[in-house]
């Protein structure tokens, strides 16, 4: 059941009651205008337009908005996960004329007094950043784990091709292999998912911090987060199904504003082993462009020291053009009080 779009809360907190700014929740007729102030954010590749619509029904979710004087300045959602103990905020944006003035600080305040009055057993709040932290961030947050961001760009056709003639052009990676002498990738059904990462220990030194990131999104690797994720279109990946040293998740590509016929592939890569790393990416590379048409933004997720060799191969052995130097993200949590 979705929340009312009233928001009333009986006990605000006297330093947001005198803000000036309103807090509704979103919906569909807000659409537009929430767009209009987010143009150029993220650099394009903004995921909202293609997640709106869905963030609005999801029952452990709430997208808010901040009004003032009745236009929206800002938007923020937050999400109820890891058995109801952690609020993921996400998709946070202020309009251009707005920024700079706190507005952002005080709309996530507002979210985390809704919060916990709602979901009296959420403890910490936990958000993942791609900018640089700084004192006040060490003081205020605590580092779960850290990832270097590869961003790379290419157009579909053009890597279709570089790919044949790498001798990968056709289907060299079994649709759903089980067998642990493959010595290709293995793409894993929801049964080979749940025993991995729920059943067994056989992931607890893969991933980062115990912790599952899906495009943006951390998740410790719980029955009810892996029913969330589950939903979603990913492709899941490891190198052997027996004794694991490499994982990845894969999103299906997605339309982003950046122009005419822009997709964006994002690949989450966990694991300390180039070989199989790389392995990896080019088997989603293939299977997920081969029906794209256009130019793809495609960003992966490794391991800190694992960034500088994959970049060189991008550059060098698939010839695609490298975005931006490297970043971090960041997965940071602080306690709710």
């Amino acid at each position: 059941m979705k929340i009312d779009t009233s928001l009333t809360m009986p006990q605000l907190p006297e330093a947001l009651s005198q803000t000036g700014l309103q807090f509704t929740v979103a919906t569909e007729e807000d659409f537009d205008e929430i767009m209009a102030m987010s143009q150029d954010i993220y650099g394009g590749l903004d995921y909202l337009p293609t997640r709106y619509s869905s963030w609005l029904q999801e029952t452990n979710r709430m997208v808010i908005l901040a009004r003032k004087q009745g236009k929206v300045i800002a938007l923020e959602s937050v999400c109820v996960i890891d058995n109801g103990e952690t609020m993921l905020v996400e998709g946070l944006r202020v309009a251009p004329q707005e920024r700079g003035k706190g507005v952002a600080g005080v709309l996530l305040r507002f979210c985390s007094e809704l919060v916990k009055s709602r979901y009296t057993d959420v403890k910490v709040c936990r958000l993942t950043r791609d900018d640089q932290l700084g004192p006040k961030d060490f003081q205020k947050y605590r580092i779960i784990t850290k990832q270097g961001i590869l961003l790379v760009r290419f157009s579909a056709e053009d890597l279709k091709l570089r790919l044949c003639e790498l001798g990968l052009g056709g289907d060299f990676q079994s649709s759903m292999s089980t067998s642990s002498t493959n010595s290709l990738p293995v793409r894993l059904d929801q049964i080979a998912i749940h025993r991995l990462y729920l059943a067994t220990d056989l992931m607890r030194s893969v991933l980062p911090n115990s912790t599952i990131i899906q495009d943006w999104q951390p998740f410790k690797p719980v029955p009810s987060n892996m029913a969330i994720l589950m939903k979603k279109d990913i492709d899941w990946m490891v190198d052997d199904v027996s004794n694991p040293i490499v994982a990845s998740l894969c999103t299906f590509p997605f339309r982003v504003p950046i122009g005419d016929d822009w997709y964006y592939l994002n690949i989450d890569m966990f694991g300390k082993n180039l070989d199989l790393a790389r392995q990896q990416f080019l088997c989603h590379l293939q299977k997920h462009t081969a029906t794209l048409q256009g130019h793809v933004m495609c960003q992966i997720f490794l391991d800190p020291p694992l960034w500088k060799p994959m970049a060189e191969f991008c550059l060098n052995t698939l010839n695609v053009e490298l975005v931006k130097e490297y970043t971090e993200q960041c997965v940071v949590e602080s306690d709710m009080v």
